[in-house]
């Protein structure tokens, strides 16, 4: 028996109720999964160079193939969530990301650590959007700051303690223990998201966007893969056939992928939410927010591994006071974006994770650890207010017929964001780390002062952040989420209400 959803304040009350906190602990357990693995990674690269017997550029592939495959896979999930429901898409995301990650454990030679990434990629890079979706829906339009809080834990903390799980893992066990530590946690997620998340109710009869995939998925990985290979000459930026061919058919497919998108009725990614003017000035505040804190946030652990010799484990611990300034300030900033217009508090927010960031643009060989400390510190109390905010007022300006497709929008350019600013800062610190050290320097002042020149780069990102974030609301928002209305007036149930 079939029934209208009940009045928006019957359907979504004021409180958060253990129902929606349970579906939010699902999404938190796929999202931790994720984002640890992308960071987790990054201090066992040096390890990796020892066990198999190769390159630095070539272990770092493990890191840009998973992110590679991140971004292939995105553009698909919005259809895949309408077409086989959010239910069945997430468990079977679920089980290829857990599947990867053993097979990843039993890798026996380098290109098949790459491949088996690859593979886990495409289960992760659907789980976020996936996740987003699940709690824009089950919030509703009055609690979505407050949930998306919660989903934006794991988000700004995987960065904080990927690097200390896999550094202890490392030093305790062996490299294989950071990916087997995905295979109980997987199956945890399996057996609570079977039994948590409701039955689905698929869309079947749109149509696939094959023409779009075939544009837009192969371009991403060919332009990613392009720009991730400029760091990869040896001696500083190498801009051979293999980036500069790979980059251009990538961008062309893309802009080939624009055009398309905008004639057709069913697009795989549906550009023309871009003419949401609210949606259109986060996303690009977003872009440029990413492109900093991602890209910087891998040099963290290499500037103590290599310029103050600390081992992984003590790395790790040493950033992790980024993560209890996020853990501060992130509550509040999710209460506040309910209540009050993030155009009066993200860019307080982000003035405040730039002052800490410049402490990083004078780093020297010796400067005290309490000092960079404090740093992070502050820097994670600007970003727990900034990040998770302006996601909300992105998907607060969506209708519910929207959201999978608007959050896989926002997805796909936070990951792409993410990818250039990894390159672009890694390009940065190669040049800076291979050019002649001037007569008279020490050697570990000169890796410092390269490390404080690529974190002038990133601060200077930051700063330019906000000029779009000037232009969020300032005034109370209206969420669009219950716009959905049918022919009888009433408003269409959430995909996770039953």
């Amino acid at each position: 028996m079939t029934a209208h959803a009940p009045p928006a304040e019957q359907a979504y009350p004021e409180k958060i109720d253990g129902a929606v906190l349970k579906i939010a602990g699902v999404v938190v357990l796929g999202a931790i999964m994720s984002i640890l693995d992308i960071t987790v990674v990054s201090v066992a690269l040096p390890t990796f160079q020892d066990a198999f017997e190769a390159t630095y550029a070539t272990v770092a592939w493990t890191m840009t193939a998973y992110t590679l495959a991140l971004a292939t896979v995105i553009p698909l999930t919005g259809w895949a969530a309408d077409r086989f429901g959010t239910k069945r898409l997430y468990l079977a995301a679920l089980f290829l990301f857990t599947a990867g990650s053993v097979l990843c454990a039993m890798a026996t030679s380098i290109e098949m650590l790459v491949a088996f990434r690859v593979l886990q990629g495409l289960g992760g890079g659907m789980l976020m959007p996936l996740g987003m979706t699940i709690l824009t829906r089950a919030a509703g339009p009055d609690r979505i700051g407050r949930l998306m809080a919660v989903l934006g834990i794991p988000m700004l903390l995987g960065p904080i303690s990927g690097p200390i799980l896999g550094g202890w893992l490392i030093d305790i066990a062996s490299w294989h223990w950071i990916f087997l530590i995905n295979l109980p946690i997987g199956l945890a997620a399996l057996a609570y998201s079977y039994r948590v998340l409701p039955k689905d109710q698929p869309s079947p009869t749109e149509r696939f966007d094959f023409l779009g995939m075939l544009l837009l998925s192969p371009g991403l990985a060919l332009f990613l893969f392009g720009v991730s290979s400029i760091a990869e000459g040896g001696e500083g930026a190498s801009f051979g056939p293999r980036v500069w061919v790979s980059a251009t058919i990538g961008v062309l497919l893309i802009l080939a992928f624009v055009l398309h998108a905008l004639r057709t009725d069913k697009p795989l990614i549906d550009l023309r939410l871009f003419r949401n003017r609210r949606l259109t000035i986060a996303t690009v505040a977003m872009f440029v927010f990413v492109i900093a804190f991602m890209g910087a946030g891998l040099l963290f652990p290499s500037y103590f591994l290599q310029v103050r010799g600390e081992t992984t484990l003590m790395a790790g611990l040493l950033i992790a006071p980024q993560g209890l300034g996020a853990m501060v300030t992130m509550p509040i900033a999710g209460i506040l974006a309910d209540k009050v217009p993030i155009g009066r508090t993200v860019p307080v927010a982000l003035l405040v994770m730039a002052s800490g960031f410049f402490v990083f643009t004078q780093v020297g060989a010796d400067t005290p650890y309490l000092v960079l400390c404090g740093a992070l510190f502050v820097m994670g109390l600007g970003m727990g207010g900034t990040m998770m905010p302006i996601m909300t007022s992105a998907l607060k300006s969506l209708t519910n017929s929207e959201v999978a497709r608007g959050s896989t929008l926002v997805n796909i350019v936070q990951q792409i964001g993410g990818s250039i600013g990894t390159a672009v800062l890694s390009v940065v610190l190669t040049n800076q780390l291979t050019s002649a050290i001037p007569e008279g320097v020490a050697p570990l002042e000169f890796l410092a002062d390269g490390f404080g020149t690529t974190f002038t780069i990133a601060f200077v990102l930051i700063l330019l952040a906000l000029v779009p974030v000037a232009f969020l609301p300032r005034k109370k928002e209206v969420s669009h989420l219950l716009d959905d209305d049918d022919e009888d007036g009433a408003v269409p149930a959430p995909v996770l209400m039953h």
